[in-house]
């Protein structure tokens, strides 16, 4: 069972089936859903989804685990987050989405600094990665900002969305995260 992480600004917490319609609206947003692989179809959807989330452990191999990013001050959702336990269960992979308006106000920085906290200290991951469209240069500046490092520019590794597209690789190891100085970063 995954327990709310609080940050100074956030809630970073398990998505509920009345989070839906919320989800629903910034997912659809043409602007956000430019780069992200899972376009939930309906509301619907989300919900059954979210309620089958309420029984899963986090650190399951092979799944993703998608937690909502609330503000502390008010709880209004703003966005969610993603964690993958690869099924080497050391190893996970990490995606992000915050709504348009809540953009560029460094909350997508605050929640992944709290993700990697629990990742690699609660959960004990040796790596984590992210996969990024080299034409998202907002999530390649995000990565670059909590110091991932490049891995690999993949050239027309994946198909997406109808058409090949590079794929760039970040990660960070747990050596490493031990090593990067955040100050008040959350853990």
């Amino acid at each position: 069972m995954f327990q709310d992480i609080i940050t100074d600004r956030l809630i970073l917490r398990d998505l509920r089936p009345c989070d839906a319609e919320v989800v629903m609206r910034y997912r659809s947003d043409p602007e956000v859903s430019r780069y992200q692989s899972w376009e939930p179809a309906s509301a619907d959807q989300l919900r059954s989804y979210f309620e089958e989330l309420a029984g899963m452990d986090p650190d399951t191999p092979g799944a993703w685990y998608q937690l909502g990013i609330a503000l502390r001050s008010g709880g209004e959702l703003i966005g969610d987050c993603g964690i993958h336990i690869l099924h080497d269960p050391r190893l996970a992979e990490i995606g992000i989405t915050v709504a348009p308006r809540f953009q560029c106000r460094g909350y997508a920085t605050e929640a992944l600094r709290a993700i990697l906290g629990y990742l690699f200290g609660k959960l004990r991951k040796h790596r984590i990665s992210a996969s990024i469209d080299p034409r998202n240069t907002g999530s390649i500046r995000l990565m670059q900002r909590l110091a991932f490092r490049q891995e690999a520019h993949m050239i027309g590794s994946l198909w997406f969305k109808g058409q090949w597209v590079d794929d760039l690789v970040f990660a960070m190891l747990a050596r490493e995260w031990m090593g990067v100085s955040f100050g008040d970063a959350p853990t």
